[in-house]
């Protein structure tokens, strides 16, 4: 198999929301970070919500100290709301990346990406502040190649697209014309010296034609599809389906 150009950093949300079902511990987040690097992934994702409801700040702690001592080259991102509980994660462990995200504190999942006409000048400083720490900056955007030179003039190094409006057209007449749209975004934050990332509701089915399309893309971070796979397949067998679905 060729290797793949993006990288897959697979975010374990899930895994703790399950774990939080009941008080034993099990499916421990640490045990499952571990087994997705062991098959290939190249990174950990985890999205600390301030209710807790599914990664807690001690996990945040337990999967910083595991992936820095037994799995140094692997990328540890940190997603969240700046104006939350984000940036207290990164002044104190300053992560590989933080993606901010503007999500409110009870939204069930992330659904729009950030307006920057109105809210660049309260991101500003906290991305420089993120970037001084040495944390590289992405910012979760919609598929408009229009916002990408606004991301890049606040001071960004990357952006994440935001594709579930991607995998909800996957297989339908507009999927076409939907994906030119990602396509495009990719190619603007590209030209405006952007990295791009990309995430949500990406799986199996959908996630080869999205990387042929936007080859520019650097990294995937995939939680809940990967989870569901997992639960059939297991830990190794979904990253390895994953690693051949983005080769």
């Amino acid at each position: 198999m060729t290797a793949p150009t993006t990288a897959l950093s697979v975010n374990l949300n899930k895994v703790a929301l399950v774990r939080n079902t009941r008080h034993l511990g099990i499916p421990s987040v640490t045990r499952a970070a571990a087994l997705c690097l062991q098959a290939g992934a190249h990174g950990i994702t985890v999205h600390p919500r301030p209710d807790a409801r599914h990664i807690r700040a001690d996990d945040v702690y337990a999967l910083n100290t595991q992936l820095r001592k037994s799995w140094p080259a692997a990328e540890f991102n940190i997603e969240g709301n700046p104006f939350h509980n984000l940036m207290d994660f990164v002044r104190q462990l300053r992560p590989h990346q933080c993606t901010f995200v503007p999500d409110s504190e009870g939204q069930f999942t992330s659904d729009h990406g950030w307006d920057l006409v109105r809210d660049a000048d309260r991101v500003r400083p906290l991305i420089a502040e993120a970037k001084a720490l040495g944390v590289r900056v992405s910012l979760f955007m919609d598929a408009n190649a229009s916002a990408m030179p606004l991301a890049k003039a606040v001071g960004a190094d990357r952006v994440e697209l935001y594709t579930e409006p991607y995998a909800a057209a996957w297989g339908k007449p507009a999927q076409a014309a939907v994906l030119r749209q990602f396509t495009e975004a990719a190619e603007a934050a590209r030209a405006a010296g952007l990295g791009v990332n990309a995430g949500h509701d990406l799986n199996l089915d959908n996630l080869a034609d999205f990387v042929r399309a936007a080859p520019a893309v650097q990294e995937v971070s995939i939680g809940h599809a990967f989870v569901s796979d997992a639960l059939e397949r297991g830990y190794g067998d979904a990253v390895r389906a994953y690693l051949a679905a983005l080769a």
